[in-house]
């Protein structure tokens, strides 16, 4: 039943229709990247192995717009003939798991099991086959993805040689078959799939589990004296303690040994010395960072102020007249911005010099033994302090004199005549703080006066106290007497009023874009600590023809700011 081979390539051109491999084929595949030594194409990721039901890679899926075209098959012994490809597939059923057999139905009468090796078995390597005598077989392959090649042949009409009689002609029906052998094997696949994942995990958690902590020694005369010697060495220290620890836990102690456990915690006890010194050194190197980090910050707050002021110095007319239109855009922002960071710069330098305030204060407050004389002491440090304070004030106001001076000079040798009205309003900005230095000269010599008068109370009062004291006086005397120093005391209440409203309004007169009543009052805690947030408001809505309120920026940015409007009333006159 030879029958020469129309197209040798039929077969190929079929199998590879679907990236299958022909075996015993000659002749170049039509898919270049078919993988021969793994019976599928690469480059496709292989799906789970451990997905009921697969126990091998099968091929990759055809594209749904791809259709596939079944050519005639010839073989030595009958030809394949292609369904119609207008009729619908025929129905198959479910797939089992590890399916390695298949069933085939509608083979010829006269078909024998030579010509079904010859024909299945180019699709893959065949376990057994099972021939029935009504005209249908059970083929089972060594890999599962050769049921797949097999089931292309579903459909197709096979005809052996040329004869044209019934019983050498037949369709063929491919479908999967249920064998208790594949799903054995498929289930031991799957144990093995489970124990190597248990042993998997198992190794993962072993990797990640905390090592267990070594063992306590039992307690002997040998080991005491080691753990002894232990304590004493400050790199085994931890170790040693967490031993003796245990062994007091466990009630080792007893008479005999009650001396070696004694000298092991007075061992433990001493250490504590080292601990501290340990600890100061660190407090030190704190410390010592923490003037560095000072340092920094003040060398860079420094050259904000050199930034800010070659801004200030490029916004003048003399240089600023120079400028294009856009060139002055951009010096305005960069202006704005440096002096926003400067600010911010200086607050975070003033939160921690208050810091630093707050800690001395805490530790004056602790080293203070007589309560009874610490309110006019501190009254008189507080008076000194102010005295100091507006002493600095009122260099302040000089060098702004001096500072004005020199402009005017400047002024007057550059500025053309037509400058008339800026100079003469200058001028009255010079005389007023002219008379505002002359009012701050009188008030300081009116505190000194005040601080000497103080001073003298404070000596009398104490003399008075000793004098009580020493007569026997009762309570009710003494604490009359403290009443009435206290009461002279609140008495310069309105003359720390007038020198905070001078401060502030030199403050705000530098700053002439105004100041948050935040940043008013970190400056205000530099010179007078007891000040608060609620009595710079209440002193700066005292006062509306010198200072007044603004709403500056948009939205979220949107921020209260005081201006000083002092000069104001010069101007419009």
């Amino acid at each position: 039943m030879s029958n020469p081979m129309s197209d040798p390539n039929a077969w190929a051109t079929a199998m590879n229709n679907l990236g299958m491999a022909p075996m015993n084929m000659t002749g170049p595949p039509l898919m270049s990247d078919f993988d021969q030594g793994l019976g599928m194409m690469t480059g496709i990721a292989p799906m789970n192995p451990m997905m009921p039901g697969l126990g091998m890679v099968p091929p990759p899926p055809l594209p749904l717009d791809l259709p596939i075209v079944k050519e005639i098959i010839h073989c030595k012994s009958c030809t394949l003939f292609p369904p119609n490809p207008n009729l619908p597939f025929p129905a198959m059923r479910e797939r089992p798991p590890g399916c390695k057999t298949v069933f085939v139905g509608g083979l010829p009468e006269n078909a024998n099991e030579a010509l079904i090796v010859e024909v299945f078995g180019q699709l893959g390597e065949i376990i057994a086959i099972r021939k029935s005598k009504k005209n249908f077989c059970h083929i089972r392959f060594v890999e599962e993805f050769t049921v797949d090649r097999a089931l292309f042949l579903s459909g197709y009409r096979m005809r052996l040689g040329s004869s044209t009689d019934k019983k050498d002609t037949g369709r063929l029906h491919v479908d999967f078959a249920q064998a208790r052998d594949d799903l054995y094997e498929w289930e031991c696949r799957q144990r093995l799939y489970a124990r190597e994942e248990r042993h998997r995990r198992r190794m993962e958690e072993d990797r990640f589990r905390p090592p267990s902590p070594p063992p306590i020694v039992h307690y002997s005369d040998h080991e005491c004296s080691l753990l002894g010697d232990k304590i004493k060495d400050e790199a085994a220290f931890a170790e040693a303690v967490n031993v003796l620890l245990t062994w007091v836990e466990r009630g080792e102690v007893n008479r005999r040994n009650a001396n070696n456990f004694y000298s092991m915690i007075q061992s433990s006890n001493s250490h504590i010395r080292q601990l501290m010194s340990h600890k100061a050194a660190h407090e030190k190197e704190l410390e010592v960072a923490k003037d560095k980090f000072k340092t920094a910050l003040s060398g860079i707050l420094a050259q904000f102020e050199q930034i800010v002021s070659v801004f200030h110095a490029a916004s003048k007319q003399k240089a600023w007249d120079h400028f294009s239109k856009a060139q002055r855009k951009n010096l305005d922002m960069w202006r704005k911005q440096a002096e926003e960071i400067r600010n911010m710069q200086n607050e975070e330098l003033m939160g921690i010099r208050r810091e630093e305030e707050m800690e001395m204060s805490d530790d004056d407050m602790e080293d203070t033994h007589d309560p009874d004389d610490s309110g006019p002491v501190a009254q008189v440090e507080a008076l000194k302090e102010e005295n100091d304070s507006l002493r600095c004030q009122l260099d302040a106001y000089r060098n702004e004199v001096e500072l004005l001076k020199q402009e005017q000079g400047k002024n007057q040798e550059h500025t053309p005549p037509q400058h008339s009205e800026e100079d003469t309003i200058r001028q009255q900005q010079l005389t007023f703080l002219q008379q505002a230095l002359q009012g701050m000269q009188k008030q300081l010599l009116k505190m000194r006066e005040e601080k000497k008068q103080r001073e003298a109370e404070l000596e009398k009062s104490v003399e008075d106290k000793q004098q009580l004291e020493s007569q026997g006086c009762g309570f009710w005397e003494l604490n009359y007497m403290l009443i009435w120093y206290s009461s002279l005391i609140d008495s310069c209440i309105d003359v720390s009023v007038c020198s905070s409203s001078g401060i502030i309004s030199t403050f705000l007169h530098v700053h002439p874009f105004g100041a948050s009543i935040e940043y008013i009052f970190s400056y205000l805690q530099q010179l007078d600590t007891k000040i608060n947030t609620g009595q710079v408001g209440a002193l700066l809505g005292r006062l509306p023809c010198t200072f007044r309120q603004e709403l500056t920026g948009v939205g979220a940015s949107l921020e209260k700011r005081w201006k000083f409007c002092g000069f104001e009333g010069i101007k419009t006159k």
